[in-house]
């Protein structure tokens, strides 16, 4: 019985880190989006005013920023899990109002 708690506390330590490093990894992106955009943005301003092509760069990796956002907040690896918790808790709720 003891080895079934450590064997669930165990599994719950990996996930735990697991989303942190998913978490890590996505502030990291976001950290370098928002450094490295505003200096392409600069650098094309200095030096070819009339050919503005920095928001291609922009554009590219904000759609895989934005991708990463998805996986990491929004519909990921654990979503139908989470849905099916949800949904068996409402579906219970309503029976124990009945």
């Amino acid at each position: 019985m003891e080895n079934l708690s450590l064997n669930k506390e165990n599994l719950a330590y990996r996930k735990a880190a697991r989303r942190v490093k998913d978490l890590k990894g996505f502030y990291g992106n976001l950290t370098s989006y928002c450094l490295v955009i505003p200096f392409l943005l600069i650098l094309n301003l200095m030096t070819a005013p009339n050919h503005l092509w920095f928001y291609w760069p922009m554009l590219g990796w904000g759609l895989g920023l934005a991708l990463h956002a998805v996986s990491t907040f929004g519909i990921g690896k654990n979503w139908e899990e989470k849905k099916i918790k949800e949904l068996m808790e409402e579906e219970q709720q309503r029976s124990m109002r009945k």
